[in-house]
């Protein structure tokens, strides 16, 4: 979580990168986005803080803040949308070692020798560190996000195909997938519950049944059992609690009877 320092800055965990929106940081009124991201700039460096400005990036090390610098480019200057760039927005995302020392090491070697170098060149190299630095953390970010929506497939297949079995329920799947029950409810963070998931879906799985003019034979009970369901009574309540009519209603209406 991220609190607010002495500066009036939020504070990111060692590490962390926050990327958000910025008020217009050019003389253009181009609108901007910050990065802020904590590294281990050296502490003579720190201590001192510092601002340059230019007219289409800023960039500051916020003193007493332990190595915290604030970047602000121009939107407009980089080669990633906003679109692209949404995964990042103020999400905290972790920073490898390698490209914090890297960012580290290129801060203070700005901040030392800024008076003696050449300011457009300088704005373009700090635009390149920004670039840098997002799309390395965006590739990790969606990494990330295709991490999570592999193991989500994962869980949702052995919810299909462990159906029938009434006794399906969190700690199942989660055991399935080698996974803690609350990495399992991260997998699913939209709000609803997996007990509930697993009850959509097997309304779903019954839908289809109901609606298949190949399975008409198959009682109203037959179909419970199929679904996972513990009676034909729990089933018709389940059923027509999610779809407002009744299993045989519903079939009647499917098959044009």
């Amino acid at each position: 979580m991220n609190t607010t320092g002495r500066t009036g800055e939020p504070e990111v965990a060692n590490g962390q990168l926050v990327v958000r929106a910025a008020g217009p940081c050019s003389e253009t009124g181009s609108a901007g986005i910050q990065l802020l991201l904590r590294c281990p700039v050296p502490r003579a460096v720190a201590d001192n803080g510092a601002r340059l400005t230019f007219a289409d990036c800023t960039l500051q090390l916020l003193p007493a803040e332990r190595g915290q610098v604030l970047l602000t480019v121009t939107t407009a200057k980089l080669s990633l949308t906003s679109a692209e760039l949404q995964p990042l927005m103020l999400r905290p995302v972790n920073v490898d070692a390698p490209l914090r020392a890297l960012v580290a090491g290129a801060v203070a070697h700005v901040v030392s020798a800024g008076p003696r170098l050449d300011p457009c060149g300088l704005a373009h190299h700090l635009l390149g560190l920004a670039e840098l630095v997002l799309r390395t953390a965006l590739r990790v970010e969606l990494d990330r996000a295709g991490s999570l929506a592999g193991r989500r497939r994962e869980a949702l297949g052995y919810m299909c195909a462990h159906l029938p079995e009434p006794a399906l329920n969190a700690d199942q799947v989660a055991d399935a997938l080698f996974i803690s029950r609350r990495r399992l409810y991260q997998l699913f963070d939209d709000g609803r519950g997996v007990a509930e998931r697993i009850k959509g879906l097997r309304v779903d799985r019954a839908k289809a049944l109901l609606a298949d003019p190949a399975q008409a034979a198959l009682g109203i009970a037959e179909v419970a059992r199929a679904c996972g369901f513990t009676s034909a009574a729990h089933f018709s309540r389940t059923f027509r609690a999610a779809t407002g009519v009744s299993p045989r209603d519903f079939r009647d209406h499917a098959l044009g009877q």
